[in-house]
């Protein structure tokens, strides 16, 4: 049982009012400031274990912030924020180190002296077994950024976090890569944190979708479509057009056809 103290990223705790007490993060409370302008102002958030949520908002609005936060990467905050030890997260540049081969970067920060084995099954589950011995400049844009999915996986994450890993790929690629985390998240099972500007990809993934504005969570909408999900189906648009709404972007409406 962690001891929730202001200012310290912690193991999770359970949560009053979840259905069996089992939360995979909660944060209270939760203010985090640059030159004494807060960007996240006494944020709250539940994520349950399992859950894919997608986290949406307008550049600047603190999405990358409360990640890095959850990541362990940014301490100096106000507040609670109770997160699994065992979390990882991948951004959207792949961050590969040129001087090592795929797989060495796939161990990279790990504790020990991990076999190549393991990164091995870590670069399989994400097809990338062929390229493990290759220098990081000779991979695709694709291929990059698997490697870092692998490398994310290779710590058994009871929570990954992922910061806009799709952004810098090419439209096709993007549906691959977003496909193949669908893929990874319902093997695993662990809860998953996605920062989109994207959404028609928070649709396509999520199992809930949070809008953050003014440094909370303004809005929050259980995504409840079958899987896999289509971007015509009317919920589907429907979800797409409230959110839009929400991130205070007007829909283009289609001109009226002459009778």
């Amino acid at each position: 049982m962690a001891t929730d103290i202001p200012g310290q990223v912690s193991p999770p705790s359970t949560a009053p009012g979840s259905d069996d007490g089992a939360v995979a993060v909660r944060v209270e409370g939760l203010t985090r400031a640059f030159d004494g302008r807060p960007v996240i102002d006494r944020l709250d958030l539940t994520l349950r274990p399992g859950e894919f949520t997608a986290l949406l908002g307008r550049s600047g609005c603190g999405k990358s912030t409360l990640l890095r936060v959850l990541a362990g990467l940014d301490r100096d905050i106000e507040g609670t924020v109770l997160v699994p030890k065992r979390r990882a997260v991948a951004f959207q540049a792949p961050r590969l180190m040129p001087w090592k081969r795929v797989w060495r970067n796939v161990l990279l920060g790990l504790d020990g002296r991990p076999q190549r084995s393991v990164a091995e099954s870590a670069l399989a589950e994400v097809g990338l077994s062929h390229r493990s011995g290759a220098w990081p400049k000779t991979l695709s844009g694709g291929e990059a950024q698997r490697a870092s999915l692998a490398r994310a996986l290779v710590r058994e994450p009871d929570l990954l976090l992922l910061d806009e890993p799709f952004g810098a790929l090419d439209a096709l690629t993007r549906i691959k890569a977003q496909r193949l985390v669908a893929e990874l998240w319902q093997r695993r099972g662990c809860a998953v944190l996605l920062v989109t500007h994207d959404v028609e990809e928070a649709l396509l993934l999520a199992d809930r979708a949070l809008v953050m504005r003014d440094g909370v969570i303004a809005y929050e909408t259980p995504v409840a479509l079958d899987r896999p999900r289509a971007v015509g189906d009317p919920g589907f648009t429907a979800l797409r057009s409230r959110l839009l709404t929400e991130l205070g972007v007007d829909e283009p409406v289609a001109a009226s056809t002459a009778a």
